[in-house]
């Protein structure tokens, strides 16, 4: 079947799509689907602008294991609408390509570059002399900065710095008090996330914005044109694609709120890219992915930036914005304070080195106290508080998750007094039902959990907070905190029926806001003050006070799932610290993490879940990264499973 040059627009990457039958000249769905909606705003008036004048496009079409026999070019006039002509790509260009299979086609995507010229990438979002204010926090001050076609630029800085609030004003979420932002040379209003998306900004946040009773394709479209009926069928396929170039095994069709946290974080990413986005914003996006995940996410962002796309990254991890970024930009307190350009972030060791000491610096103002990035570990044969008593037990618990199937499979673990149990796993294989089951929000199908000797099975939420059990979410304004209540209401939210929030049936707003303020004073909360929203305090204040609640409630045993996730170092330094040393003052701790090298740190036993089981428990020092990834992937550990309790 031939294939005729399109008579729209493509974007400006060269794509070379070939059928996955050998011999049939076919489009691939994902192409032909990007054209339609092409098609769409054209009719709509919707227009998405050209990135900039010279850009060329090459499309071709090629059966397996061929060579392009023809290519359409089309030069970027500064219209939409290109001229159409057949050429050949210019000999002695250099193409970066990455491959990847979709429905059926393998699909490859590269962006054309004269390896001899210095043209810099066009820009797509300008920020000029932007400020934000609330009440007398300086969240934003006189930042300028380009966010340009095909590159990824990094937002580094500490909680606080300013990230979350210039990602809003760029999201459309917020109005900037001054300054002003472009977007492919105009000055434009951002007044709404809808305008956003227009303009063809998309935005992934750390807290997802998914209907957890929606299902997955339902989540990708709502509020746009394929939300029919008609429509959903047609984008079902799309994003089974998608979802499949992700790794997620899971049918469009799944409800969300029957997906893993790090399962949601991911369809928050297929959302974003199905409706089309050229500058995308990614707010924490591996947070709660595994390495592997992140991985894959980065090989994503490659074939995304090859394609022309921007991306915009805000992470606390300078290694993942070293391995991934072309420019990497640093907040401290509000201010843009650097910027380290392609040339350093691609520079060889021992380049390399100094650019990480430069970025750190310009983070925390200065060299912080030891190294932030690889904390000097305790030694294994420090004194910890080894063999005491067993405060909570586990015995052959099994419990459902949401969908009725097995989560967790005859689990068996002691939590002693002075001990951090750390628990790794690749995510879904029943971390978050472990905490849910200790701390009583579901329920158990067999199997038994003494507290302190108590048989607490039964007893469900009902379970005492006061010297009992606390739990530090991973989801922090889904179940952690009321995000519109204020800081102060949510500190006392486990305490307000208790002296001294309570004076009868009255509630004391003074003694909630004195305890809030000392709080906030004591755990470095930065916040306007006790009344501010929690909502609009970034992810690392909100950990903090999230963190400073359970632990004024002197909780017997700690759970903990994830709770360093999204925190730059300082932050998550100062948890683990916090952690450590609630362990040392004779109590216990449930650490769930993703970072195997801070369970290495702190934990004094590591217990791998896979399939809903324990599979192996070490005690500190048994084993590396190495020996606990391969118990993580379901390979037999190289010892006898080890601090099980028969």
């Amino acid at each position: 079947m031939k294939v005729a040059p399109p008579a729209v627009v493509v974007w400006p990457p060269r794509l070379a799509v070939k059928s996955a039958r050998a011999g049939r000249w076919v489009l691939s769905r994902w192409l032909a689907d990007r054209i339609a909606s092409t098609s769409v705003r054209r009719r709509s008036g919707i227009h998405p602008r050209p990135f900039g004048a010279g850009h060329s496009v090459d499309a071709a079409v090629r059966p397996a294991g061929g060579v392009p026999t023809a290519s359409w070019v089309g030069q970027w006039q500064g219209e939409l609408g290109p001229s159409i002509a057949s050429a050949s790509t210019p000999s002695g260009s250099a193409v970066d390509r990455s491959d990847t299979d979709i429905g059926g086609y393998s699909v490859s995507a590269g962006v054309s570059q004269d390896p001899a010229s210095d043209e810099i990438p066009p820009s797509l979002v300008e920020l000029r002399g932007l400020s934000k204010r609330f009440g007398s926090v300086v969240a934003n001050d006189d930042i300028s900065l380009v966010i340009r076609a095909g590159e990824v630029h990094a937002l580094l800085g500490e909680n606080g710095a300013g990230k979350t609030t210039l990602l809003n004003a760029l999201a459309g979420m917020t109005r900037p008090d001054a300054g002003e932002i472009l977007v492919r040379g105009e000055a434009v209003a951002l007044d709404s996330p809808r305008t956003a998306l227009r303009l063809g900004i998309g935005t992934v946040y750390q807290h997802f914005a998914l209907v957890p009773t929606l299902s997955i394709v339902e989540n990708v479209v709502l509020g746009t044109e394929g939300a029919s009926v008609l429509g959903l069928r047609r984008a079902e396929r799309r994003v089974r694609d998608l979802l499949a170039a992700f790794g997620l095994g899971v049918s469009p069709r799944t409800e969300v709120r029957h997906l893993a946290i790090g399962q949601r974080q991911r369809v928050e990413i297929v959302k974003a890219l199905y409706r089309g986005s050229r500058v995308l914003l990614l707010d924490e996006p591996t947070s709660t992915l595994t390495p592997a995940e992140v991985e894959e996410l980065f090989a994503l962002l490659r074939r995304l930036t090859a394609e022309g796309v921007a991306v915009v990254l805000i992470t606390h991890k300078l290694e993942e914005a070293l391995a991934v970024s072309d420019r990497i930009t640093v907040l401290r307190r509000g201010r843009k304070v650097g910027e380290v350009g392609p040339g350093e972030v691609a520079g060889a060791e021992p380049d390399r080195a100094a650019v990480r000491g430069r970025i750190v610096g310009l983070m925390f103002g200065g060299t912080p106290v030891g190294d932030p990035l690889h904390p000097e570990a305790r030694p294994a044969d420090m004194p910890r508080g080894a063999g005491g008593p067993v405060v909570l037990s586990l015995r052959d618990v099994s419990v459902l998750d949401d969908r009725g199937a097995p989560a967790l499979r005859d689990v068996s673990l002691d939590l002693r007094a002075g001990e951090v149990f750390g628990v790794a796993g690749v995510d879904g294989n029943g971390q978050r039902e472990l905490a849910e089951v200790i701390i009583g929000q579901r329920p158990t199908l067999r199997g038994r959990l003494v507290l302190d000797g108590v048989d607490v099975t039964k007893k469900g939420a009902a379970r005492p907070a006061k010297g009992g059990i606390g739990y530090v979410t991973d989801d922090r304004l889904g179940e952690g905190f009321v995000p519109s209540g204020s800081v102060a209401e949510n500190l006392a939210l486990k305490a307000f029926r208790r002296p001294p929030f309570a004076r009868g049936l009255l509630l004391d707003r003074r003694a909630m806001e004195a305890h809030a303020r000392r709080l906030m004073a004591a755990f470095d909360v930065r916040a306007p003050g006790p009344a501010a929203r929690v909502s609009t305090l970034s992810g690392g204040n909100i950990q903090k006070l999230l963190l400073a609640r359970e632990l004024t409630l002197d909780p017997a045993v700690l759970v903990c799932n994830k709770p360093t996730a999204g925190l730059d170092l300082k932050t998550a330094r100062f948890v683990l610290d916090a952690l450590r040393a609630h362990a040392d003052a004779g109590n216990s701790v449930l650490l769930v993490s993703a970072e195997l090298d801070e369970l290495l740190e702190v934990a004094d036993q590591i217990g791998v879940l896979a399939g809903g089981r324990l599979v192996a428990t070490f005690a500190r020092g048994e084993a590396d990264a190495a020996t606990i990834g391969r118990a993580m992937l379901g390979a037999a550990p190289d010892h006898a499973v080890a601090g099980v309790p028969a």
